[in-house]
């Protein structure tokens, strides 16, 4: 399951740093949205990954050990909201920027062939 979790993130934290490296203002969007969930993953996986574990307390008292930590869940759920906002943001500063460009390349100029 480790291994799985650790591909997960590599393969969604290179796949963003490629695309922000692009040209085009999209593929940073997108890039950075896939960096995010890699990094919202990576957090997620530190709080312990556990099957049926209770979050905060156990009914008998048990060890800290068999408890799941509940606040990596709540920083990746405010994460995933925030990662929305953003997203939204820049698709319309993207969406503005085109408009009045006429391009949606990063650096605002269109590659000479």
């Amino acid at each position: 399951m480790e291994i799985l979790l650790a591909l997960a993130i590599g393969v969604l934290t290179g796949s963003g740093v490629w695309l922000v490296m692009r040209p085009r203002t999209f593929q940073v969007i997108i890039g950075l949205s896939l960096i995010s969930y890699g990094v919202n993953l990576f957090i997620f996986g530190m709080g312990r990954l556990m099957i049926n574990g209770a979050p905060i307390v156990a009914a008998n008292g048990g060890a800290p050990t068999a408890l799941t930590d509940p606040v990596p869940q709540a920083l990746v759920l405010t994460a995933i909201v925030i990662g929305f906002a953003m997203t939204a943001l820049f698709l319309v500063v993207l969406l503005a920027s085109r408009g009045l460009t006429g391009t949606d390349h990063v650096d605002g100029r269109e590659p000479r062939s």
